[in-house]
């Protein structure tokens, strides 16, 4: 629920705050009051795109905050908000709210910021989209399409058409996938068939190599060892002889092993306490030569002694690098490389065995997706019975006691360069995402009209209509837990008025509703009523701010929305016998 709004520098509104509260909220003021930039915030705060143009002449940037309260939705909706607040990493405030906020600079930039953080507007839309609804004369002009008239059958039918409608989408994917593979390949057979022989070629010269990993790199290694190989010999042979002595010639001298030995026993044989207490060091001393004087030896030995090895290596080398110049930088990238021709080997088989085992897998695929097809449509045509017949009867209640809503479901052709053509039922459907059926909405206006589109038989006041008795009908499955109408009642007056405040005041009972209207038949149904008002500072500059009115100002704002009466006797006692009739028309029977 939407409980609080601040704005800043948004048209003609330099500074205005707005608390609301459950039920039926409404928003009036005189024409140009800035009624219209109450909703432009909202539809902000709904990641809607930023308009420069919106900003307040002379101001830097408007600013939106709206504060939301989350726990009183329904499970779904609390399940998607915490989402979106924990992949955004966007904080509750100490009540538990959310706070959402839209920045718009007088240069088109635009930030927005969840919960504390700065996020894209799109995770804004995320946020708001199962809190806020918010319903303008767009939206009665997108009712007319027929995608939306599909999403609105589809929507009033969650319960049993979603599950069907996740499923067909599911086949659909594997069956274009598989689809479009065959008819890749058999386009392509022959420049398929080229690839084919190219990665043959290239991943058999890589298999006679038969490079390992890191390979090249040890062979850098191997070979500047081998260059230096005399060198390395007399070094670690000298070493070798310093340790352990000459093995050539006894009087060569002693090596480091045998001199410690000689002062271990000189300092054994000696009687004072503190000389042989250096025993254990010339011991470890000892110890450590020993082995220092094994891997010497070790290291001698492992080297090469076959003059041919550095020429091996070298050739090794070349065959190596052979490769890295055709197909990676190194060894590694050259398997790498391999793997993925091999893989992409495997799927450019166009033998006529492939392709007809792969033309088999699409038939099979097809035919999921023309069941789950067939029992989309099934599902759609018995909801659309009842969505006509549900919506009709809120028309009734409309003041349009003889308009007659039919929901009429064809099958979309194929067209001639069709992307995804499927055979139902012996003819050629569109396979589209959402099924193979286009809704269209047919209203008859009276008895014993003809039902025509709504874009050719509705007038502005009769499309508002129904589009809200499509949103009364569609309420009980709409998670949204705020719905903001902008001149819903256009073009509407006399009992249609009254009729549509009654609706929205049910509507009110279970969610939060908040409506612009000009019409005191609908604004005195409302149980909280705000105005927007608007001043000249006297040098020609307009501000409006938003406030609530108490029942004696109620009273006198009614006054002027009937017929410009303001605060006379007359005025007063239509506005409060108006105001009268709609409460006796909530109070609960």
């Amino acid at each position: 629920m939407l409980t609080e709004i601040r704005i800043d520098g948004l048209g003609v509104i330099s500074t205005a705050t707005a608390q609301f509260h459950e039920g039926l909220t409404v928003l009036t003021g005189e024409t140009g009051a800035g009624k219209t930039m109450v909703v432009t915030s909202l539809h902000l705060l709904s990641g809607a795109r930023a308009d420069a143009g919106r900003v307040r002449l002379g101001a830097q940037r408007a600013v939106v905050e709206g504060r939301f309260t989350v726990d009183d939705v329904n499970e779904a909706a609390r399940a998607e908000v915490a989402a979106v607040l924990e992949s955004s990493a966007a904080e509750r405030d100490d009540d538990g709210s959310v706070i959402a906020v839209r920045t718009v600079g007088s240069d088109g930039r635009s930030r927005a910021h969840l919960g504390g953080r700065g996020v894209p507007a799109s995770v804004l839309a995320e946020f708001t989209a199962p809190l806020l609804t918010v319903h303008g004369q767009n939206d009665q002009l997108r009712l007319q399409r027929p995608d939306q008239q599909l999403n609105a059958l589809d929507q009033f039918a969650a319960d049993t058409v979603g599950p069907l409608l996740r499923k067909y989408q599911a086949y659909r994917r594997s069956w274009l996938d598989a689809r479009n593979e065959l008819l890749e390949r058999t386009a392509r057979s022959r420049e398929l068939a080229l690839e084919a022989d190219r990665l043959k070629h290239s991943l058999g010269e890589i298999d006679s190599i038969a490079p390992e990993p890191g390979e090249d790199v040890r062979i850098v290694g191997e070979v500047r060892r081998l260059s230096d190989l005399d060198s390395l010999r007399d070094a670690a042979a000298t070493a070798h002889e310093a340790l352990a002595g000459s093995t050539d010639s006894p009087e060569g001298g002693s090596g480091a092993l045998e001199l410690l030995g000689a002062a271990r026993s000189r300092i054994e044989s000696a009687d004072d306490p503190a000389l042989t207490a250096l025993v254990p060091r010339l011991g470890e001393a000892i110890a450590v030569v020993v082995d220092l004087t094994t891997e010497l030896s070790g290291y001698l030995s492992d080297l090469p002694s076959d003059p041919g090895a550095l020429d091996s290596l070298l050739t090794r080398q070349a065959e190596l690098k052979s490769l890295t110049r055709k197909y990676a930088p190194d060894v590694d990238g050259v398997i790498a490389w391999a793997e993925e021709s091999r893989a992409r080997l495997d799927s450019l088989d166009v033998s006529e065995e492939a392709l007809t085992k792969l033309a088999a897998e699409v038939d099979v695929a097809a035919e999921k997706v023309r069941e789950a097809a067939r029992k989309l449509t099934t599902a759609r045509t018995k909801a659309a019975g009842r969505l006509a017949a549900a919506v009709s009867a809120e028309l009734g209640g409309l003041a349009m006691g003889k308009a007659r809503l039919e929901v009429e479901l064809r099958a979309v052709p194929a067209g001639a360069q069709d992307s995804a053509p499927l055979a139902v039922g012996g003819k050629e459907l569109h396979a589209g995402a959402s099924g193979v059926d286009e809704a269209e909405f047919r209203l008859a206006a009276h008895s014993g009209a003809q039902s025509l589109p709504l874009s050719k038989s509705a007038s502005g006041g009769e499309l508002s209509r129904v589009m809200l008795a499509l949103e009364v009908v569609l309420s009980s499955s709409d998670h949204g837990a705020t719905m903001v109408f902008d001149e819903v009642d256009a073009g509407v007056g006399g009992r249609a008025a009254v009729e549509i405040g009654r609706r929205l005041a049910r509507l009110a009972r279970t969610h939060q509703v908040i409506v612009v209207t000009h019409l005191p038949q609908v604004a005195a149904f409302a149980d909280t009523h705000l105005v927007v008002d608007k001043s000249d500072d006297g040098n020609g500059i307009v501000n409006s701010g938003v406030r609530a009115l108490t029942k004696d100002e109620r009273v006198i704002e009614l006054a002027r929305m009937l017929a410009g009466l303001g605060d006379t006797e007359t005025g007063r006692a239509h506005a409060e016998e108006l105001l009268e009739t709609a409460r006796a028309e909530r109070a609960p029977a």
